[in-house]
């Protein structure tokens, strides 16, 4: 009997201690990560209406000195959707930092290539003499992003809802997704030339080219297969430890 509780009474102390020093411990680790997400929900906040604020400045001063206020309305028209959208949903459905970065700097080539028209875009004809191009490039930069934050976009989706099993099937998933949107739009440029006639070669920005819709769809191919091969396993460490995962 003796022997017994002397046997006990070191896997009492023992139970004791565990408790006194494991449990506190995990009180303060999880006190401190609700702390730290809450803190990182905030700084996602605040940069979030902080880009929205530059976009709205950036879209009232192309809007005020473009030449062609029809053309840039047609073009600002996804900036115009999408930022409201992302504002809205943002506490509900908070995106990771990378994709809503990317989509700051594809509004901005929108709202940029609107004010100009994509086809006489200054920048894009000091890149065209420098590498001595037949064309104004700027119009391939904004199909490139075209395929880029789609693809992320839907990759996010895809994989925070577990949709999809698989890398490999994700990243061929993505990039269908990205060619059917890139698709859509060259359909709906054809029903602006089909509606606007000659007025819409400045929304068309084709420059002459007869193969421009095939080359802008490889570019927004070339958008999607960089969100899977460059920026998948960045994307997916934030979709794991940010603050999307404790949606």
């Amino acid at each position: 009997m003796n022997d017994q509780r002397g046997r006990e009474w070191p896997r009492f102390f023992m139970l004791r201690w565990q408790t006194l020093y494991f449990s506190p411990r995990r009180s303060i680790v999880s006190v401190f990560t609700q702390q730290l997400t809450h803190m990182t929900q905030t700084a996602l906040s605040s940069g979030l209406k902080v880009g929205a604020l530059l976009l709205l400045l950036i879209l009232i001063y192309t809007g005020l000195y473009t030449s062609d206020r029809i053309t840039w309305l047609m073009e600002v028209t996804p900036v115009i959707i999408i930022v409201p959208l992302l504002l809205a949903t943002q506490r509900r459905y908070p995106l990771t930092p990378l994709l809503y970065t990317l989509i700051f700097w594809h509004a901005i080539i929108l709202m940029v290539g609107g004010m100009y028209t994509y086809a006489k875009v200054p920048i894009g004809f000091d890149v065209q003499e420098m590498f001595n191009l037949s064309r104004n490039p700027y119009d391939k930069l904004g199909h490139f992003f075209q395929g880029l934050v789609p693809a992320l976009a839907a990759r996010e989706i895809l994989v925070r809802g577990g949709y999809i099993n698989g890398r490999k099937m994700t990243a061929f998933v993505v990039c269908c997704i990205a060619l059917a949107i890139s698709a859509t739009y060259e359909l709906i440029e054809w029903w602006a030339a089909l509606a606007m006639g000659q007025g819409a070669d400045d929304f068309l920005g084709t420059q002459g080219d007869q193969w421009d819709t095939q080359s802008d769809m490889f570019c927004a191919l070339l958008g999607a297969l960089t969100t899977v091969l460059l920026f998948g396993r960045w994307h997916q460490h934030q979709i794991t430890h940010s603050v999307v995962h404790n949606i």
